[in-house]
């Protein structure tokens, strides 16, 4: 092969590569809401913390404090996915979210929030692109942040076996026995389901994961 022509598509491919990684569409966030500090650590509130803690325990990945959150990177399936913990609690997520999204050029469409849910049942999950916050303080102020309500959120159920004016001390509260020993498989059904949101899609993860 001519030297001209081995050279071309050495750095064809080469531009290939570096345009594929940069693939917006290959991109997301993936946001866990929660509140910062060792007394937040098993609360329901927290589920979100929790679930991306698991999957970069799994993976062997290490969060890092940067601006506005613990960030780490998670290669699946030649997707990249930035997993974010904000660090501005649960009421001012928004503020988070935004600037990671632009910082990294990825398109609301590919943004996941994994958050609590007190209208589910304990271990339901249910995966939305779109709707309202439902009086979650975390999803209001993302929406106020971005503008739109159209992201997806993915809602981990807790449950509400709370008193009336309780609501406040049971999503604060830690999980019970009976929650401790289901909540493995739970999570890493959860697990499965950001996996797929990357690689299958909104509409299919939908389809597989909602109500189970």
């Amino acid at each position: 092969m001519p030297l001209l022509i081995t050279k071309f598509l050495k750095n064809y491919f080469r531009k290939s590569e570096i345009k594929n990684l940069d693939d917006p569409m290959k991109k997301f966030l993936i946001t866990g809401l929660g509140n910062i500090g060792p007394k937040y650590d098993n609360t329901r509130h927290n589920i979100g913390f929790k679930v991306l803690d698991t999957l970069a325990r799994e993976e062997k990945l290490a969060f890092e404090t940067q601006k506005l959150g613990d960030i780490t990177t998670y290669k699946y399936k030649g997707r990249t996915l930035i997993l974010l913990k904000p660090n501005t609690y649960m009421n001012l997520s928004g503020k988070a979210v935004r600037y990671w999204l632009e910082k990294e050029k990825i398109p609301v469409e590919n943004l996941l929030v994994v958050t609590d849910d007190l209208n589910l049942d304990f271990g339901m999950l249910r995966l939305k692109g779109k709707g309202s916050a439902g009086g979650h303080n975390g999803l209001k102020d993302i929406e106020a942040q971005l503008n739109t309500s159209n992201y997806a959120r993915f809602r981990f159920g807790v449950g509400a076996s709370f008193g009336r004016g309780r609501q406040v001390d049971y999503v604060l509260g830690e999980w019970d026995k009976e929650e401790a020993a289901a909540l493995p498989e739970r999570i890493d059904k959860t697990i499965q389901a950001i996996q797929s949101f990357a690689t299958a899609g909104l509409g299919n993860t939908m389809s597989s994961f909602n109500g189970k």
